[in-house]
């Protein structure tokens, strides 16, 4: 095998763990949220401690928008400078865009489920709340439902990985028969 296959399999590998870290972040998040038991009321004014499942939310984030990169840059290196390295001209792979839209449209809804549901977790103090002095306090499946969406956007990423390199090995292996004849 050459060195390009071993490369692709180990960015492959770090795409996948870091979905699956991000994943089981999400999980922990969820059994560590804060809960209604939590919150302390005085008259009008609330109090929620801070809760573990920040700290979790923001490497959930960090590990869900580092494999979306890693998966594009990857992306973006074997699809849009396919046509510097090859005499052949690059062609759409709609599959392949498919999946790549499919991926960032599940990544901001995930980043979006993620960054409100960690940011209510935050200390919120008396008066102090999460919006307008109110306390907030995440529903139960929220995080389920952003760790589902992680799992969207790296299936939908890697899929588009594998569709364009596959691709692109096809175009050389034709190259390559077109030049022996």
């Amino acid at each position: 095998m050459d060195k390009n296959h071993y490369v692709f399999t180990l960015n492959l590998s770090v795409i996948i763990a870091l979905g699956v870290i991000s994943f089981v972040l999400c999980i922990a998040s969820e059994f560590k949220r804060t809960k209604r038991r939590d919150l302390k009321l005085d008259g009008k004014l609330c109090y929620l401690p801070g809760s573990p499942a920040f700290g979790l939310g923001i490497a959930a984030l960090i590990c869900l928008l580092s494999a979306q990169v890693i998966g594009n840059f990857i992306i973006c290196r074997n699809y849009c400078l396919r046509e510097k390295r090859t005499s052949f001209r690059a062609k759409k792979p709609t599959v392949a865009t498919t999946f790549l839209v499919l991926s960032w449209i599940s990544c901001g809804f995930a980043i979006i489920l993620l960054s409100a549901a960690t940011s209510i977790n935050r200390i919120q103090h008396f008066g102090d709340g999460w919006v307008d002095g109110e306390c907030y306090i995440v529903k139960d499946g929220v995080y389920v439902g952003a760790s589902i969406l992680v799992l969207v956007t790296v299936g939908s990423t890697l899929a588009s990985t594998i569709i364009t390199i596959k691709k692109e090995r096809v175009e050389q292996g034709l190259k390559a028969h077109g030049q022996v004849r």
